[in-house]
């Protein structure tokens, strides 16, 4: 495998810890060959600079993520450009499994999987997309890389937090589209990108946490449905411009008014919330059908020079593990191997079914804490008789392909057309 020059795009607004936090994942990667692109507001500057590491910063205080995502693209050097939201950490394996697709020239774009806040079941696998913006399951056989061509009207779905791009072919279609300021932003790009390959690929893994904003709460609840109804209206007028718009908007009220329900059930909102959040959608939506629709002029410029986030060899994976109630030891020890260099992770078991969950902490490790008796991967057993350290042995060797002893798997060379 090549390694291929990677620009790493990290877009932030509001959350300077958690852009902190996933700068210290990114310096855990163990592929060889990138750089660091930040722009984030004047706050997350701030943190970018206490860090010390080596970052092309840009400040940007713009609510405009496809804008904010161009800026990044424009400070980019690599031939490769990767994005991942502050609000994420990557595997240390993850530009190795994403980048590796792009040595058969054929692949433009690739996107991997997203693990959602427990750190163990998937939030996002693969999908099609279609030209009203519904994404579709899309099947793959295995962990293998597979790849697909996108058709007219269907496209690959990729993640914003977690996707990659030939720099050279996103910059010619214009990068991301400014219309789409917060909703849809990547869903666009997938579109435009008929007829292209891109790759999805399994082990390509970010942990998201879909954390609080300007737009959300920390429980997901909305704050404005506005953004998520320009976005909506903008995309139906480009990409099935023959459909009735205000059936357009009936489907997407619908949609809206069932999750939002599921909120008040939850107790995250009362009725007249579910009303004010339809109406902002209902303001969205008409602004979206307003909003000129103009041809994106390829995004050119001098390419500055590559700035290496790592020099050094990639950090030694290792593991500590203890029993639950050995947290602080079990912490303060990861910490300090952390801190001399180490990509650790931490095994804390309790003697019960507890599920397991999993979240890369701010001092820079990994923690996995659950039952020595209950499940890890959803797939599994709720109970299983195993003893303490036989249980951190298969634990290790479970993440073996995502955290450390890296196998490369050689995608599928046939290409798939998108399902219509």
């Amino acid at each position: 495998m090549t390694h291929t020059p990677v620009s790493v795009v990290v877009v932030s607004h509001g959350r300077p810890a958690l852009l902190t936090r996933c700068l210290t994942g990114l310096a855990q990667l163990a592929y060889p060959n990138f750089e660091v692109i930040v722009v984030a507001d004047p706050a997350g500057a701030a943190a970018v600079r206490a860090t010390g590491l080596p970052v092309k910063l840009s400040e940007f205080d713009e609510l405009n993520i496809s804008a904010a995502r161009n800026r990044g693209l424009t400070l980019s050097s690599g031939e490769l450009v990767a994005f991942i939201d502050d609000d994420s950490v990557p595997e240390p394996s993850w530009l190795d499994h994403l980048a590796a697709p792009f040595d058969d020239p054929r692949v433009v774009a690739a996107g991997g999987y997203v693990r959602g806040r427990n750190g163990i079941s998937f939030q996002w696998r693969a999908n099609t997309v279609d030209a009203l913006g519904t994404p579709a399951p899309l099947e793959l056989d295995g962990d293998a890389p597979q790849l697909f061509s996108a058709t007219p009207g269907h496209g690959i779905k990729t993640e914003g937090t977690n996707s990659a791009f030939r720099r050279e072919i996103l910059a010619r279609i214009g990068g991301f589209d400014p219309g789409f300021r917060f909703y849809l932003d990547e869903t666009d790009v997938n579109l435009r990108l008929s007829g292209h390959v891109t790759a999805i690929v399994p082990l390509a893994q970010v942990h998201h946490g879909y954390a609080a904003s300007v737009r959300r709460g920390a429980d997901r609840m909305p704050k404005s449905l506005h953004e998520v109804g320009a976005s909506s209206a903008l995309f139906l007028r480009k990409h099935a411009p023959d459909r009735d718009p205000w059936g357009g908007l009936a489907e997407l009220e619908a949609r809206q008014r069932r999750r939002l329900l599921g909120y008040m059930v939850a107790g995250s909102c009362e009725p007249r919330d579910v009303n004010r959040l339809l109406r902002t959608l209902r303001a969205g939506w008409v602004e979206g059908l307003a909003h000129p629709i103009t041809a994106l002029p390829p995004l050119v410029g001098s390419t500055p020079p590559f700035l290496t986030f790592r020099p050094g060899p990639a950090p030694e994976p290792v593991y500590v593990s203890g029993r639950f109630h050995q947290r602080r030891r079990l912490r303060v020890k990861a910490r300090t191997l952390a801190r001399a260099g180490k990509s650790v992770t931490v095994f804390r078991f309790s003697p019960t079914t507890l599920f397991h969950h999993l979240r890369f902490h701010p001092d820079g490790f990994w923690e996995q804490r659950g039952g020595m008796f209950g499940r890890a991967g959803r797939g599994e057993k709720t109970f299983q008789i195993i003893g303490f350290h036989a249980r951190v042995a298969k634990e290790w060797r479970r993440v073996a392909g995502l955290r450390h002893s890296i196998k490369m798997l050689a995608p599928r060379d046939d290409v798939t057309r998108a399902p219509e």
